[in-house]
C-alpha cells in the first residue's frame, strides 16, 4: 500500500503517480517548505520499476514517498493510458524551477551529493541564475556512503541545523530514496527532493542529451551511446519490465 498524501491520478506497476505536471510539483514541494513541513519527492522512471520489484527496501521507500512524478516518457505514457494527464518531469527538470520559486519565496535550500567539485560549481551557477537564492549547506559524501548509517544522520542533522528546508539529493538510485526515507522521521522539517545526475548537468561534469532528443522520448538512447558499458544492462531490465507491463490488459493497481 502506498502512504503517498496527494490522491494519485494513476498507478503504474502498483505505484502512485500524483504530480501532473513540473508546476504541479514546484507548487507541491514549495507549499510544504513555506510551512516548514517536510517531505520526499520521488522521480518514477522504468529502472526504479525494476528496482521496486527486486529490492523491498526500495519499495517501502517509494510507499513513503509524498509525491512522485513521471519521470521518463514511457512511465508518462503508461499513466496516460489510463486517463491521467500526466506530464514527464524529470529530477533533472525541478532543480531550476524550484531554485527560481525558493528564492522569490525566502526558502533555503542545501546539496548533498555527487562531488566536492561538481557541488561548488552548480552552487555557483545557481546562485547566479536564481539572485537571492540562499543555498545554506553543500556536502559531498565521502565514497562508499551508506544512507542509512549513523554518518548519513548526522548528515542530516548539519542539512537540517543549517536551515535549509529543500535538500536536493544527487546519490543516484537506490541511494538517495533510502536517504530520504531513512531521515525523513528524524528531520521533519526537511523536504527531500532526488534528482539524481541534475548537479553534474547544471556544473557541466556530464551532457545532458538536447532539448529535442528529450521531447521525443529518446534521452535514454543517448545516455546508453554515451556510457554503453554501464546504460546496456539496465536499459535491457527496463526493457523487460516496460514489455511486462505494455502486456497487461488494464492498468496495474495498489
Amino acid at each position: 500500500m502506498n502512504c503517498i498524501t496527494h490522491p494519485p491520478l494513476a498507478y503504474v506497476d502498483g505505484q502512485a503517480i500524483n504530480l501532473p505536471t513540473l508546476a504541479g510539483a514546484v507548487d507541491a514541494a514549495i507549499g510544504r517548505a513555506r510551512e516548514h513541513r517536510g517531505f520526499r519527492l520521488f522521480t518514477l522512471n522504468l529502472d526504479h520499476l525494476v528496482k521496486r520489484r527486486d529490492d523491498a527496501a526500495f519499495r517501502a521507500a517509494y510507499d513513503g514517498a509524498d509525491f512522485v512524478s513521471a519521470d521518463g516518457a514511457p512511465v508518462a505514457a503508461l499513466a496516460r493510458r489510463q486517463g491521467a494527464a500526466i506530464e514527464r518531469t524529470t529530477g533533472a527538470d525541478l532543480v531550476d524551477p524550484l531554485c527560481a520559486a525558493a528564492a522569490r519565496e525566502g526558502i533555503p535550500v542545501a546539496l548533498f551529493g555527487s562531488s566536492q567539485q561538481t557541488l561548488d560549481m552548480s552552487a555557483q551557477r545557481l546562485r547566479e541564475r536564481h539572485p537571492g537564492l540562499v543555498i545554506a549547506h553543500a556536502e559531498a559524501p565521502p565514497y562508499g556512503f551508506d544512507p542509512t548509517s549513523p554518518a548519513a544522520e548526522e548528515a542530516g542533522m548539519r542539512i537540517a541545523a543549517s536551515g535549509a528546508r529543500i535538500v536536493f539529493v544527487a546519490l543516484g538510485a537506490p541511494k538517495q530514496e533510502f536517504f530520504a526515507a531513512h531521515l525523513a522521521q528524524r528531520t521533519p522539517g526537511l523536504g527531500f527532493v532526488c534528482i539524481g545526475a541534475a548537479l553534474d548537468f547544471i556544473a557541466g561534469t556530464q551532457t545532458r542529451a538536447p532539448r529535442f532528443v528529450q521531447a521525443i522520448g529518446l534521452e535514454w538512447a543517448w545516455r546508453l551511446l554515451g556510457n554503453p558499458s554501464r546504460m546496456a544492462r539496465r536499459y535491457l531490465l527496463c526493457a523487460w519490465v516496460l514489455r511486462d507491463l505494455l502486456r497487461q490488459k488494464s492498468p496495474a493497481n495498489a
